[in-house]
Formats: structure tokens, C-alpha cells, sequence
């Protein structure tokens, strides 16, 4: 089953200094290539901050967009990993080894792939 990993952070590499920021970077690539090697890896992307982000709403046909995040939060998206586990527990072990981990939280979420799963929540098919 596939899970997506989301990383949310309080503190995003451009706020380290650089020592902290380039061992935080090497941490990150010995977690990828040690997912890489166990086939738990499917993808991955590190987001750029907040600060980039547009957030909008559509409202009675009506499009609305802010700038940056949608709630204020010290906590930040920093990336993802969709990877791939047996069950719930195998991804919880993956993703509590990625290191935003340390320095924030990161959300598992299974991903819907199933025709049955997504009907059973009202879709009509596995398209997005």
C-alpha cells in the first residue's frame, strides 16, 4: 500500500545555519538512499517555504487567493515521501526515520488507489 509522508517542520533549512543545514541535507540523502535499498521508496520532493505558496478558495464560482500558508502556523511543509509499505505500522516505522522528524512532525497518510476505497467515499473513480 502507498503512503504519503507529509514533513511539516517549525524550523525549514533556509532558517539553519549553514554547518546545521549541510548536515540535515546529508541526513536526508542517507534516509533516501536507505529507503531506496529496502523498496520502500516511491518518490520524494522538498517544498519550497510558505512564503511561495498561494493558497485559494473558490466561493460561489468566485476564485480568492492569499499569499503564503493557509493558517498561520509555526510549523511549515517542508517536503514528502510517497513510499511504499505492507500496512500502517511498516510506514509509521519508515517514516519516523525521516529526519524533519527531529525538528517538527511528519503526517501518514495512506494513499486511496482502489476502485472500492474511493466509491466507498463517494468517488466516482481513481482519478484525481
Amino acid at each position: 500500500m502507498k503512503y504519503l509522508c507529509l514533513i511539516c517542520a517549525e524550523t525549514v533549512m533556509e532558517q539553519m545555519t549553514e554547518a546545521v543545514a549541510k548536515k540535515h541535507f546529508e541526513e536526508y540523502s542517507e534516509f533516501t538512499q536507505a529507503i531506496r535499498d529496502s523498496g520502500h521508496y516511491l518518490g520524494c520532493n522538498r517544498l519550497l517555504p510558505s512564503s511561495a505558496a498561494i493558497t485559494l478558495r473558490v466561493r460561489n464560482g468566485k476564485v480568492s487567493m492569499t499569499d503564503g500558508p493557509f493558517a498561520e502556523t509555526k510549523e511549515q511543509f517542508g517536503g514528502y515521501y510517497l513510499i511504499e509499505a505492507r500496512d500502517l505500522n511498516e510506514a509509521i516505522q519508515v517514516a519516523s526515520r525521516i529526519p524533519g522528524a527531529k525538528h517538527g512532525c511528519v503526517e501518514v497518510r495512506p494513499v486511496a488507489e482502489d476502485e472500492q476505497t474511493l466509491q466507498a467515499l463517494g468517488f466516482a473513480d481513481a482519478s484525481c
